[in-house]
């Protein structure tokens, strides 16, 4: 069966029955990227001008989306010769009542795999089945090309920027739930590096610092999960001129006091 198949997780690919359909024009790049995320669904051409020329768009704007249909149809139709007959471009990527939709009848886009794996981690954790979790949760991690954002190597306003930066905060969400899983499982000295890591590219996500002084102090580095909320404070009042939460400062007056409650199962680390 012919299928679609998007990557939005990193750079955007967009092929056809396994051949690339991707232009490097940026409008059309844009175009395409903009019904990639929508596939089966209608963008009105009110979305796309938006999209395309962040509202300011050119005079008579739907003659040159014409145009760039005109040219991506192109490009599925070369992928789709590969194929055999049958398959019409004017129905992969049709005209509808408002604007144009991108569709096949097999479409396989890697942000919804990753989003249903997700869904089922954070399930998997309420009920309490850590390893499950963990792995639910790093198969959809790993759905991702890199640490860079959705969509990294388009052009984004409008839709496409939300949508990107949504799935962006999806993924940091998950990593924060699997590695909150993982500290129920006593994996502590492994996650000290990965969340070093992560805290350098997040310097004010409060719930990544404290998972890592939770890390650090379970492995017996109570100095060092100090330092980390010296650098997370520092770096708050410095950026936003606020001090860390009190949930964080409460945690760091645990740390301090060598507190039991930090050797045990604590279960909402993202909380802080």
């Amino acid at each position: 069966m012919a299928y679609l198949e998007i990557g939005l997780l990193g750079p955007f690919t967009a092929s056809v029955c396994g051949a690339s359909i991707v232009p490097s024009a940026a409008k059309q790049r844009r175009l395409l990227a903009l019904l990639a995320v929508g596939s089966g669904r209608e963008m009105s051409m009110a979305t796309i001008a938006e999209e395309l020329w962040e509202g300011c768009p050119p005079a008579g704007p739907a003659a040159a989306v014409q145009t760039y249909v005109k040219q991506l149809r192109q490009r599925i139709a070369g992928a789709v010769s590969r194929f055999g007959p049958g398959i019409d471009p004017k129905q992969v990527l049709s005209r509808g009542h408002s604007g144009y939709r991108l569709a096949m009848p097999e479409v396989r886009v890697d942000a919804r795999e990753f989003e249903l794996l997700v869904r089922r981690g954070e399930q998997a954790v309420a009920e309490g089945a850590d390893e499950r979790a963990v792995r639910l949760l790093s198969d959809g991690i790993a759905l991702w090309q890199g640490q860079g954002q959705a969509l990294s190597d388009v052009r984004m306003s409008g839709a496409l920027r939300a949508e990107a930066l949504r799935l962006d905060e999806v993924r940091l969400a998950a990593v924060e739930s699997r590695i909150e899983a993982e500290l129920r499982l006593g994996r502590h000295v492994h996650l000290v590096s990965e969340l070093t890591a992560l805290t350098t590219l997040h310097p004010l996500q409060e719930s990544l610092h404290a998972q890592l002084m939770v890390a650090l102090y379970r492995s017996g580095r109570p100095s060092q999960s100090l330092e980390a909320f010296r650098r997370l404070r520092e770096t708050s009042v410095r950026e936003l001129g606020i001090e860390p939460s009190r949930r964080l400062q409460e945690l760091h007056r645990w740390v301090l006091a060598g507190e039991a409650v930090l050797d045990g199962p604590v279960r909402a680390l993202a909380a802080f």
